[in-house]
């Protein structure tokens, strides 16, 4: 049976949402752009032997509608004989690609795939939602009928996890003033250059940076700020992810083509988890998503030399990295995470993942855990192995 392998990985920068430095960029030429530039690492695969393009994104309307992933296959200048398929696990959507090119190789469907995701918040955020839109059983609690609350937004999640387990606020800006500092360290240190493409604008100015680290973050400016979601909680601006815009994408290989191209692996894909649980508490959805991923590999926590967490909020990260017993020190996001790099929907599986790959590379590790919480009340985890 065939392994499936990592070969290459590239993201572009994150910018911020409505205002940041990416907001003139179509997201489908934003993926164009990262296609492109995994098949330039990797003159040796004739771009035609691609089985698939997946591509994940979030919310799928607008610019990111249409089956995206058929788009950016031939924004990316692949041929037209490579298919192309859009996938949504809201958060998980591009880790949810690189999965389904994971089960592809393992089942002889397929040698080789390009996966990833995108999102543009900026120009796509809510277009096309009408509320109407919605199931009365999800939002009407008077009815007997009522199943639960699966539109809750995101933040109020947040919150009801900070108040399940006992998160204060204290403890909440403490990790994001963590997540902003080492994000600034990893940027100044050159680590984020390996993995992101720049890009060009109209006006020729060139992207090579995150939008989102603050050098200049203290405990006292994080304090000031006001609950974002209730008057009298602990979720703020500060100690939450913002919203984004950003492309990033892997190449899925066999290790039997891998070795056949000479191309050397970046790292196997081990095993692939996915859970479920209510859509209030959907923070601490890797809780059970990591037990899974951890069962079928036959791996233990204290084996993951990094742990790459998705920081939706601050008020899920800490409980999550509790419950499983994730160092914070040690283990946990060592380049910072979204609360400082940025959370662009569907870019961030394969963001992470991205980041993981370099991280183990810079660090001469062996494991890679990769997790997020989902929208809806899942949680999503992948083991990658280093080789």
């Amino acid at each position: 049976m065939s392994q499936a392998v990592i070969v290459a990985a590239v993201r572009t920068p994150i910018g911020r949402a409505f205002k940041g430095s990416l907001v003139d960029k179509r997201p489908d030429d934003l993926s164009g752009l990262v296609i492109a530039e995994l098949m330039r690492r990797l003159p040796s695969l004739e771009p035609s032997r691609i089985d698939d393009v997946i591509w994940g994104a979030a919310l799928q309307h607008g610019e990111q509608s249409m089956n995206l992933g058929r788009n950016v296959s031939a924004l990316g200048g692949l041929p037209d004989s490579v298919p192309g398929t859009t996938v949504n696990r809201f958060c998980a959507s591009s880790l949810q690609a690189i999965r389904m090119a994971f089960h592809a190789i393992k089942a002889d469907e397929g040698q080789v795939f390009v996966a990833g995701g995108v999102e543009s918040t900026t120009r796509c955020s809510l277009k096309g939602f009408d509320p109407e839109d919605m199931n009365p059983r999800f939002t009407d609690k008077t009815r007997p009928d009522y199943i639960n609350d699966m539109y809750i937004p995101m933040g109020l999640t947040a919150e009801n996890v900070a108040k399940k387990f006992s998160v204060t606020r204290e403890a909440m800006d403490a990790y994001a003033k963590r997540s902003q500092d080492r994000a600034v360290a990893a940027i100044e240190s050159g680590f984020f250059d390996r993995e992101i493409l720049p890009v060009m604008l109209d006006n020729q100015t060139i992207i090579s940076r995150d939008d989102g680290p603050r050098p200049n973050t203290t405990l006292a400016k994080l304090a000031e700020l006001k609950p974002s979601f209730l008057p009298d909680g602990t979720v703020t601006a500060g100690n939450s992810c913002p919203l984004n815009d950003g492309a990033a994408g892997v190449v899925v290989m066999s290790d039997r083509l891998a070795s056949e191209l000479g191309i050397e692996p970046l790292a196997r894909i081990v095993a692939s988890a996915v859970s479920g649980l209510a859509p209030e508490i959907m923070g601490v959805g890797p809780i059970e998503a990591i037990a899974k991923v951890l069962a079928l590999a036959g791996l233990t926590i204290e084996q993951m030399d990094i742990v790459e967490l998705n920081e939706a909020f601050a008020a899920q990260v800490l409980p999550v990295a509790q419950e499983v017993h994730i160092s914070i020190e040690d283990q946990l996001n060592p380049h910072g995470g979204a609360i400082a790099l940025g959370h662009p929907f569907g870019m961030t599986g394969a963001r992470i993942m991205t980041t993981l790959l370099n991280g183990l590379a810079s660090a001469n590790g062996h494991y890679g855990l990769e997790t997020m919480c989902v929208g809806g009340g899942q949680g999503m985890a992948m083991i990658v192995e280093r080789l």
